[in-house]
C-alpha cells in the first residue's frame, strides 16, 4: 500500500512516499481503508518536533470504509462508513496511508449521506470546538438542542476550522453566537457557518461592539489568540464565565487584566483536546454524531469553510497549506 513517511523531524520536504505493508488489526483494533485524510495544524508541528518513533505516518484525521477487524471487535463492523480520530496520537500510523489501523472506538459511524470530505473534516476540530463549549462552570458537559439557551458565546478566528465548528456547534445548542474576524471575506465565512453577529476587529472599538449584542458579557470565549484578545476577553466576560484556550501565538504570554476579572470569578481554561478525559471525549464524540445527525454540522465554503484537496503524493504541500495558514481545511485524497 501506499503511505507517507517522515523518519525525521523537519519542513514538509521530509515527508516521503513509500510502499508498506498492509497492516493486521490486533485486538480492539479496526483497519480502515483510508479514503481521505484531513490535516490539521498540531500535524505540522508534531512532524516538526523531536519523534517518538523511527518512522512516523503523519495525520490525526480522516475518513474511509472499515475492512477487518480484530480479536474483540464486531465483525460486522466490516464494510461500515466511519470518520476516525487521533489516530497517531502516540502511534506511529496517522491517516496519510492507504489502510490504518487503530482502537474500534476512534472510528465512528459514518452517515451514507455525509461524504468521505466532510468525515474527514471532523475530528479534532470539531471534539476541541466541543470541549471549548463544555468546560464552563455549571455546564453543559454534553451539547444538544437547548443546552445553551440564554449563553451568549463569542468565538475569536471564526473563519478557522475549530472556529467553524464551535459556531455551529454552539448555534445548535441555542447560544447566541458573536465571531470576531480580521476581513470581510472571513466575516462572510462566519455569517455562513451560522454566527448571529459578526465583528472585524480591524474596526472600531471591538469591545463596544461586543457588549452591545451582549450587555451582561459572554458566558463562553473561544479563543485562539490568548495573548492579543487578553484585554478583550476581560472585557467583555460575564460573571462566572470562561475563556477557552485552544491555540495561541507563536510566541508571548497572557497578561490577564485581574483588576477588571477579579471580581466576575472567570477563568482561564487550556483546552488540548489530545488529553481530555475519556469520558468527556466519548460525550464529544457522541454529540458530534447526533450533530451530523440533525444536520447541524456543515462543511464546504456554503458552510463557511472552503476545502482544499491534495493528492497523497502532494502530503508536503498539503502540510504548507496549513502552516501558512490556509483559510478552510485542507485535505488529502488517499484511495
Amino acid at each position: 500500500m501506499r503511505a507517507v513517511v517522515y523518519t525525521e523531524s523537519g519542513g514538509p520536504e521530509v515527508l516521503r512516499l513509500v510502499e508498506r505493508p498492509v497492516p493486521v488489526p490486533g485486538p480492539g483494533d479496526v483497519r480502515v481503508a483510508v479514503r481521505v485524510s484531513g490535516v490539521n495544524p498540531t500535524d505540522w508541528k508534531s512532524r516538526r518536533a523531536p519523534m517518538w518513533f523511527p518512522e512516523q505516518v503523519p495525520n490525526q484525521d480522516g475518513a474511509g470504509v472499515i475492512d477487518a477487524v480484530g480479536p474483540d471487535v464486531d465483525p460486522s463492523r466490516v464494510g461500515q462508513r466511519v470518520w476516525l480520530w487521533e489516530a497517531a496520537r502516540r502511534r506511529p500510523n496517522g491517516t496519510a496511508q492507504e489502510s490504518v489501523v487503530l482502537p474500534a472506538r476512534q472510528a465512528v459511524p459514518l452517515p451514507d449521506d455525509i461524504s468521505f470530505e466532510h468525515g474527514a473534516c471532523l475530528g479534532i476540530p470539531v471534539l476541541t470546538a466541543h470541549r471549548c463549549l463544555t468546560v464552563a462552570d455549571g455546564g453543559p458537559a454534553r451539547l444538544g438542542p437547548g443546552a445553551l439557551d440564554g449563553r451568549t458565546v463569542l468565538v475569536a478566528g471564526g473563519a478557522g476550522a475549530v472556529g467553524n465548528a464551535a459556531i455551529q456547534l454552539a448555534r445548535w445548542a441555542g447560544a447566541t453566537v458573536v465571531s470576531t474576524v480580521s476581513s470581510a471575506d472571513k466575516a462572510r465565512l462566519a455569517t455562513a457557518a451560522g454566527a448571529h453577529h459578526v465583528v472585524n476587529y480591524r474596526d472600531g472599538d471591538t469591545a463596544a461592539a461586543v457588549r452591545a449584542v451582549a450587555p451582561d458579557g459572554v458566558s463562553i470565549v473561544v479563543e485562539v489568540a490568548p495573548v492579543t484578545n487578553a484585554v478583550l476577553d476581560g472585557e467583555v466576560l460575564a460573571p462566572n464565565g470562561v475563556v477557552a484556550i485552544y491555540a495561541t501565538e507563536d510566541s508571548g504570554d497572557p497578561v490577564l487584566p485581574l483588576e477588571s476579572v477579579f471580581g466576575l470569578n472567570a477563568r482561564w481554561q487550556v483546552v488540548l483536546v489530545y488529553t481530555v478525559p475519556v469520558a468527556a471525549k466519548d460525550d464529544a464524540v457522541a454529540d458530534t454524531t447526533a450533530a451530523l445527525a440533525a444536520g447541524a454540522l456543515r462543511t464546504g465554503a456554503d458552510a463557511g469553510l472552503p476545502l482544499h484537496t491534495f493528492p497523497l503524493e502532494r502530503t508536503g504541500d498539503a502540510h504548507l497549506a496549513v502552516e501558512r495558514n490556509t483559510v478552510g481545511k485542507v485535505l488529502i485524497t488517499v484511495g
